[in-house]
């Protein structure tokens, strides 16, 4: 099947909102997203415990060498030279399993990344367009786009980092449990005061203020995509002071939210960065020890492990509280729409497809909805002979876009069904179908390659003449070979073509194609009238024995038909041959006469 530009039209809705907490599904499905993954975690985090403890050595050479220097008598040279060459060594293990920790991890988040996008990829091009039209294209995009990056310091930063806030402290307190238990409760202070603020940042109305952020930055990006998009018609139709208002609103509202946002986490940010700064973690170990050195419990000596390892106990810490905490966090929530997304259930392919006899397409009371309480399509019985082209024509809201859409099985009927060749759509694989039905947007969106590619989309190994034959018969060869570099020529970066120009690539894409099954939605709808009846004459010459489907908006196209259906609110109103209908004096010649003189 060809497709010729966006699947469907994306309208606005709200977003899902997730369940405030810990959800262990959630936790459930994230493990299985990144299952392919784990002996390289498990490699990440092996190096990373050698590397902390190796960097441990250092600090207790220093601690060391001072109570050695520092204690009564003669220095033991020997012992001196064996605790400076440990934490020499350990700093070099340390450089070496952590930078090789890092280094993996970064080529997992790499993987990773690549492996979400295109799972999503691989999803967005299974789920029904019906699917899209809950979700905004900015929503879309932002988590094919920023919440897979987001993941980022989840995969390449988390567990070292964790690894650091919890191996590098435990040992430390070992140690410092040895040399004085009483002084190592005392330097547990601040980083017990720390994990005290930690609950603060995890009330409810902390959650909702984070969904509510999401929110703020979903409907920003949907903002910009919509503005994007219709610059074109904005400036035309003199619109841009509304257009620019809804952006501002949206960035209005995300500064209000962010405010917020940001004024709840200042103060509990502020007092934790001040407990577990060095001046305040230095000055509640001196002067619990100065405590116990005054009344005889403990060796001046021994006081220096604890001002050493106490600023080591804290720092991972900090680092995580302090700037991996909220990038964790963001990335779980970025996971969980990412697993919203790959979770979307796709068209149930059949079990044994089976293949089409023929292209005679069969309606058999056919009724679909949007929703429960929208149905667009109301009982539809039409039949589509091979060779013949039929039109479809009705007022707008009617539903030729959706009944059109039923044949690439865009959607499935909700009741009722739809026939190829004798068998139900539902039956035929994927590829049967899509080898069997064409489909030409009337909004076109070309690919960032070469014509020739643009046009060669579906046949990917068509070589240069039959990409020129195509290009012909839709009457665009000759645009094409007064372009900078011809068929070579970079669409959007070398060339910009016109809205009817990109309407006949996308013609010459469905005729190369080749597909006995062709559906055009208005395909010519932007074409000049010399251009319009020489693609008019090419089908009419390449018909044969399609089978075509025309969403009719002009009065020659409708005239060329060999069967016109006309809809009104869901329903067929009258079918047949287009003299027929002009003769019986009904709905269909009210609808012809409305457009005989614009």
């Amino acid at each position: 099947m060809t497709i010729t530009s966006d699947a469907g039209h994306i309208q606005a809705g709200p977003p899902p909102t997730p369940p405030p907490g810990p959800d262990p599904a959630h936790e459930a499905r994230l493990s299985r997203l990144l299952r392919p993954h784990a002996w390289s975690f498990a490699a990440v985090v092996a190096f990373q415990v050698i590397g902390a403890v190796a960097g441990l050595a250092p600090l207790l050479a220093v601690a060391e060498l001072g109570r050695i220097l520092l204690a009564p008598g003669p220095v033991d040279p020997g012992r001196v030279w064996f605790v400076v060459l440990a934490g020499a060594a350990g700093l070099f293990v340390r450089l070496a399993f952590t930078g090789a920790s890092s280094g993996i991890g970064h080529i997992v988040d790499g993987e990773a990344q690549l492996a979400f996008r295109r799972q999503l990829a691989a999803r967005l091009g299974r789920v029904p367009i019906g699917w899209f039209s809950h979700r905004r294209t900015g929503e879309l995009a932002k988590v094919v786009g920023e919440d897979v990056s987001a993941v980022h310091p989840f995969i390449a930063h988390a567990p070292g980092e964790l690894v650091a806030a919890f191996v590098l402290p435990l040992l430390s307190l070992v140690y410092l449990f040895t040399i004085d238990w009483r002084l190592t409760l005392i330097t547990l202070i601040p980083v017990v005061l720390a994990v005290a603020h930690v609950p603060l940042m995890m009330t409810p109305t902390r959650l909702r203020e984070e969904k509510r952020f999401d929110a703020a930055m979903g409907r920003i990006a949907d903002s910009v995509v919509e503005f994007v998009q219709g610059i074109a018609v904005v400036k035309a139709f003199g619109g841009s002071g509304r257009a620019h208002r809804r952006f501002r609103t949206a960035t209005d509202d995300f500064v209000g939210i962010y405010h917020r946002f940001v004024r709840g986490l200042s103060v509990i940010a502020a007092g934790m960065q001040l407990v577990l700064s060095p001046p305040f973690v230095l000055l509640v170990v001196l002067i619990g020890g100065t405590a116990l050195i005054v009344n005889g419990g403990l060796p001046p000596a021994d006081l220096l492990p604890f001002l050493l390892l106490g600023l080591g106990l804290t720092a991972p810490v900090e680092a995580l509280i302090a700037h991996g905490f909220d990038d964790l966090r963001a990335a779980r929530r970025a996971v969980g729409r990412i697993r919203d997304v790959l979770e979307a259930a796709p068209l149930p392919e059949p079990a044994h497809p089976l293949p089409p006899q023929g292209h005679r397409v069969e309606l058999r009371d056919v009724r679909f909805g949007y929703g429960a309480d929208r149905e667009v399509l109301r009982g539809i019985d039409l039949v589509l002979e091979p060779g013949t082209v039929t039109a479809i024509v009705g007022p707008s809201g009617s539903g030729k876009s959706t009944l059109v859409r039923l044949l690439p099985r865009f959607f499935d009927p909700t009741h009722g069904s739809v026939a190829l060749g004798g068998v139900d759509l539902r039956e035929i694989g994927s590829h049967d179908l899509y080898r069997t039905v064409s489909f030409v947007f009337q909004d076109v969106r070309l690919l960032r390659a070469s014509v020739a590619d643009n046009i060669a989309l579906a046949v990917p190994h068509a070589g240069l003449d039959e990409v020129m034959q195509a290009a012909e018969t839709a009457n665009i060869h000759d645009r094409i070979l007064g372009l900078p570099r011809g068929y070579d020529t970079v669409l959007g970066q070398e060339a910009e073509l016109s809205g009817g120009e990109a309407q006949r690539i996308a013609l010459a894409r469905a005729l190369l194609a080749d597909t006995p099954v062709l559906v055009l939605d208005e395909a010519t709808a932007f074409a000049d009238p010399q251009t319009e009846q020489a693609v008019r004459r090419a089908l009419a010459a390449l018909k044969g024995d399609r089978t075509i489907l025309v969403i009719a908006h002009r009065l020659e196209t409708v005239a060329d038909a060999d069967t016109v259906v006309m809809l009104d609110d869901g329903s067929i109103v009258e079918q047949g041959r287009p003299a027929d209908l002009l003769a019986a004096d009904g709905e269909f010649a009210a609808f012809w006469h409305s457009r005989e003189y614009r």
